[in-house]
């Protein structure tokens, strides 16, 4: 087994104000409008998401890691025309020794910011490019590569009535670092929302990851499943609640079975 232990830092979609108003039903109030809102990775809104993920049956000793994502999102206005979104993740990982041998740990990981460009009068098709980077910040090594790494990140969407689908990929490549070996990852995020009355919404968003550093039968992590969410208010502050569970249908050998999400979003609307 791999003495790193392993971990996703998940980009789940932090979702900010739609970039064109005309794509929210006019009929609809402003709590069903902020949960389509929400749902779009690149939208001009300032938000501070904390994600749960609880990763169960991870090595031999079938262990829970728990890993605390801190992630806020924060819109710049280049111009009229052009804005740039950062995301950045945090993660705060626990984790119990998955097998004899290897210790436990818990500290902070390593930290992914992400910056996307983007339209700023999209019209249906809404879209965001930019770089995403990993900075190796873990404070334990087991909790991080010990890599500086970089890559092309993309988002692509459409809102059409109730329902917002998309999909966010980025890839990165190590370029310097003291860790044990180079990085070549990949990350795809499909997302399906459907959005109900009263602010709830149906949601699937599974994060597949390849490490092509791994043999073919150890690269891949596929989840599938999804979970609901809605938008509700404290005192005069929106917040978005959120709980998903996947089944990893394809996963390391080592690696967790499933994964269980939860989510706690506060929002900054204008």
């Amino acid at each position: 087994m791999n003495r790193r232990l392993h971990h996703i830092a998940l980009p789940l979609l932090v979702a900010t104000t739609p970039l064109v108003a005309q794509d929210v039903p006019p009929a609809a109030s402003d709590t069903e409008k902020l949960a389509r809102e929400v749902q779009n990775p690149v939208a001009k809104l300032i938000s501070v998401p904390f994600q749960n993920n609880f990763n169960f049956g991870i090595g031999p000793e079938d262990v829970t890691q728990y890993v605390l994502n801190f992630q806020p999102v924060i819109p710049i206005t280049l111009n009229e025309d052009w804005n740039v979104i950062t995301r950045t993740i945090v993660p705060i990982i626990s984790q119990p020794s998955p097998a004899p041998g290897i210790p436990s740990a818990a500290g902070l990981g390593d930290i992914n910011p992400t910056f996307f460009l983007s339209p700023a009068n999209s019209g249906k098709f809404i879209w965001g490019v930019g770089p995403t980077l990993t900075f190796p910040t873990a404070t334990d090594s087991l909790l991080g590569t010990g890599m500086w790494s970089a890559g092309p990140a993309a988002v692509a969407l459409t809102m059409q009535g109730p329902w917002v689908v998309g999909v966010l990929a980025n890839q990165q490549w190590s370029y310097a670092g003291w860790g044990d070996e180079d990085v070549s990852a990949m990350l795809i995020q499909p997302f399906i929302n459907y959005n109900l009355p009263q602010g709830w919404y149906l949601s699937s968003a599974p994060i597949l990851t390849a490490n092509w550093k791994e043999s073919a039968r150890n690269a891949w992590v596929i989840p599938v499943g999804g979970g609901v969410g809605k938008i509700f208010h404290l005192g005069k502050l929106p917040l978005n609640g959120q709980i998903q569970a996947y089944y990893n249908v394809r996963t390391p050998e080592d690696g967790p079975d499933w994964q269980l999400r939860v989510q706690l979003q506060f929002l900054f609307p204008k």
